[in-house]
């Protein structure tokens, strides 16, 4: 006999063993199997109540609570399609760029901006045949990640006439963007 209680542990077991940090309620539904709306959100609203959830957005929860260590995944799954960590956000963490960089930058399939408490993204948008090629692309945690390369070829695709400066110029090995450009195809 299943008694509620173990229900709920082998509900929490399976969201523990997916490997996702944030959960979107069409998430929720599959791996739960429920396909009743008002079961499902019954389910999530108990869950919230009792900590075993937190909403982080409307329709996106959180298993583990909401840690900026994972806000490229809370990004990622906010933007729900392909996407990639890029342009700007990426030369700022490898030392590339001198300004801090304040919003983290996806490319994706549609222009957005949005925030979820203290973290701000943006998404540039960028045209399918260049977007799906995953040259320069890689991915880990659960997000794609665009190589240092990738970025820079990205940054010209969006602006061509982008200042690099003297530092972050002669770091840049421009032999592999200028193959990255050539394959992708922009």
């Amino acid at each position: 006999m299943t008694t509620a209680f173990s229900t709920k542990t082998n509900k929490i077991k399976q969201l523990a063993n997916s490997g996702e940090v944030f959960f979107r309620d069409s998430d929720l539904a599959a791996l739960w199997k429920i396909t009743n709306k008002n079961t499902l959100y019954t389910t999530i609203k108990r869950y919230v109540q009792t900590g075993v959830l937190e909403r982080v957005k409307h329709g996106i929860y959180s298993l583990k609570g909401f840690d900026a260590a994972h806000s490229d995944a809370l990004g990622a799954k906010i933007i729900h399609g392909f996407c990639y960590v890029s342009a700007e956000t990426i030369l700022e963490r490898e030392g590339l760029l001198k300004p801090k960089v304040h919003r983290t930058t996806f490319v994706g399939a549609s222009s957005k901006k949005f925030s979820v408490r203290d973290r701000s993204f943006s998404v540039r948008k960028m045209k399918d045949e260049f977007l799906y090629n995953t040259i320069g692309i890689y991915r880990t945690g659960g997000v794609n990640y665009a190589s240092v390369p990738r970025a820079v070829a990205d940054i010209l695709y969006f602006n061509p006439r982008y200042y690099f400066d003297g530092g972050s110029r002669t770091a840049i090995d421009w032999k592999k963007v200028g193959a990255v450009q050539k394959v992708v195809g922009y």
